[in-house]
């Protein structure tokens, strides 16, 4: 049987803008209140995944969220009208309009947890959406997140779906963009990578003193038992808090893994040769590739601005390994110099594709942000949605939707045009009938 890792990027919603929302993030902070292009934004990710797709990959595509969340309005206390709630949200709570017009269901990275049937015991392919607790924009996306995840992978005899985790700051939970997994091949059992900022249950434990530690040990750990994993197929690492505080919101900032390759910032990690010898030992003597990038050759400053390891790393079908990077990386001096570097050193890396994705890159994501890895036989790909996944006929149709529904320009102040929410619905419910999704969203129900 052939065993793939399919990504399932994230399709930019009609209402990309930047609004800085995201503390922590140095990106979204430095952009907030700049005029976005949520029409490009999406052509940019579209772009992107089409490439995947040529190169052999499996690539699919995940529905965004329905903003602006009028739902999310009238639960804490708007009412009225649609056009009346916006207007006086604007007026009475400015920046909670903000965070319920977000586009970021954008990155499927933050979307759910994955676990590949190779490495359960049931044998099932499980998800569970991410709680995104730490911040307001983010903490509406789990309920639509889960519906857009079981119309998508929406067999039984394969899929397993898990309801998100408790919302609560001790379950504190980001998804895939702190997660990885290590694997000889796809379909073999491998060692899923769980990277946490804090434990929140220990006063005592080390955290970050500036920025807020998104994901805690206790979540992950719910998530290795929710998905029937045994001790041998995890291993729990601390991020470095020092470089959260530079920065470093998601472990997918600082490292980035794919099969039998871990690469990593030197300073990604507390006690990281000690977390290395665990990997080694539970990988049975396997053969491992561990690439540490030196501080002496990228700072944690050019890896954040240039988002280094927020990177994707494919195998292709020839066997070999790429990097698929952000034009900011090759905008970076240090951070160029050591791509082409890194394709020499005798690891399976062998080449590096470099993809525009400035709107994303400049609201806090880059190209691993966008997608969802998940580890897939053939017989799951068939059971997947197969309206979601990318063919020169979904990108046609996609690209034809986007320029007859989105914007050309947005900017903060729009969100509270009422025309915006019919402009929206209307763009999604025709979505839904693209990819056959069914009724996901709040006002389709």
């Amino acid at each position: 049987m052939k065993h793939y890792e399919a990504n399932f990027d994230g399709l930019v919603g009609p209402t990309h803008n930047y609004a800085g929302l995201s503390f922590g993030n140095v990106a979204s902070l430095n952009n907030a209140a700049s005029t976005s292009s949520p029409k490009s934004a999406a052509k940019q990710g579209l772009l992107k995944a089409k490439a995947l797709a040529d190169m052999g990959m499996v690539q699919g595509m995940l529905a965004p969220q329905e903003r602006p969340d009028l739902h999310t309005l009238r639960r804490i206390g708007f009412s009225g009208s649609d056009a009346q709630v916006l207007s006086n949200a604007a007026k009475q709570a400015p920046a909670v309009l903000r965070a319920c017009c977000s586009a970021s269901s954008m990155w499927t990275a933050n979307a759910a947890t994955v676990s590949p049937s190779a490495d359960t015991h049931d044998g099932k392919l499980h998800f569970t959406p991410a709680n995104l607790v730490d911040k307001l924009h983010r903490s509406i996306e789990p309920i639509t997140t889960g519906n857009i995840l079981k119309a998508t992978f929406n067999n039984s005899r394969y899929f397993s779906h898990h309801q998100h985790l408790p919302e609560h700051a001790s379950f504190g939970d980001e998804g895939a963009a702190n997660h990885t997994r290590l694997c000889s091949e796809y379909g073999h059992a491998g060692l899923e990578l769980f990277v946490y900022g804090q434990e929140a249950t220990n006063p005592l434990a080390a955290k970050p003193k500036l920025f807020p530690a998104r994901q805690t040990l206790e979540a992950s750990q719910a998530i290795a038992r929710l998905h029937q994993l045994d001790d041998d197929s995890a291993v729990f690492i601390q991020q470095n808090p020092d470089v959260i505080d530079q920065g470093v919101f998601h472990n997918d900032v600082i490292a980035v893994g794919n099969q039998n390759v871990l690469f990593y910032h030197q300073q990604a990690f507390v006690d990281t040769q000690a977390k290395i010898a665990e990997i080694q030992r539970k990988f049975n003597g396997q053969e491992l590739h561990f690439i540490e990038v030196p501080t002496a050759k990228v700072s944690i400053d050019d890896a954040v601005k240039s988002y280094l390891f927020n990177t994707q790393i494919i195998t292709l079908p020839s066997g070999e390994m790429a990097i698929i990077a952000p034009t900011n990386c090759q905008d970076n001096p240090a951070v160029a110099a050591y791509l082409d570097e890194v394709v020499a050193l005798g690891t399976p890396i062998k080449q590096v594709h470099y993809f525009d994705v400035k709107q994303s890159m400049q609201n806090g994501g880059g190209p691993a942000c966008l997608r969802l890895r998940v580890a897939m036989n053939e017989m799951e790909v068939a059971a997947v949605n197969q309206h979601t996944l990318m063919s020169d006929a979904l990108f046609a149709r996609l690209n034809l939707w986007v320029d007859k529904h989105y914007r050309d320009e947005l900017a903060v102040d729009d969100l509270a045009d009422p025309q915006l929410v019919i402009e929206s619905r209307t763009a999604l419910d025709e979505l839904t009938q693209i990819m056959k999704l069914g009724s996901v969203y709040q006002f389709q129900k």
